[in-house]
């Protein structure tokens, strides 16, 4: 045990020595110091030659693509118009298992805001009160905008409407929001 302290003790003296010290480099001996580096780097032509030089790109290409994307954007907009359902957003203003409170906060945005008109949903087992249907959430940015001022908690939220134009079979309010 003494002779691995004293071992010990040894490395930590030998480890802690002064280090050999550098000769100094003098300034001037860098100065006359030149690169070559002309031979390595590219060569660009002047932009006006560059410009008289290229050639125009033909529309021939791009009208087919045109034609392609317009049929393939008309097929994908008669197959989204035929669900029944879109997805899109709306401003949640309250989100609470008190019935008392939902009913409170639909009647504070028709006081506040007579222009707006809430909805009131339940979704067992609590009650939700909501305003406008948007497509983008951009849309919603100016109501959510408003709405905050008076209900702070309000935030936008995603959610899933049914067309109007589409005629839904089953008669069941609460089928509109399932997802």
């Amino acid at each position: 045990m003494r002779i691995f302290s004293i071992l010990g003790l040894g490395l930590l003296v030998w480890g802690c020595k002064p280090t050999a010290v550098l000769p100094t480099v003098e300034k001037n001996s860098f100065s006359s110091y030149y690169e070559e580096r002309k031979s390595t780097l590219p060569t660009f032509p002047e932009y006006q030659q560059a410009m008289q030089q290229a050639t125009p790109v033909s529309n021939l290409p791009s009208q087919a693509v045109d034609k392609e994307l317009e049929r393939l954007v008309s097929k994908r907009y008669q197959r989204a118009k035929m669900e029944p359902y879109f997805n899109g957003y709306t401003v949640l203003v309250y989100s609470g298992v008190d019935r008392n409170e939902a009913f409170m906060a639909r009647d504070n945005v028709t006081l506040f805001f007579p222009e707006i008109s809430p909805e009131m949903q339940y979704q067992q087992p609590r009650y939700l009160v909501k305003v406008g249907r948007f497509a983008y959430k951009i849309e919603a940015q100016r109501i959510f905008s408003l709405l905050k001022t008076q209900f702070p908690t309000a935030r936008i939220l995603q959610d899933r409407f049914q067309r109007k134009e589409y005629s839904s079979p089953s008669t069941d309010s609460n089928a509109e929001r399932t997802n």
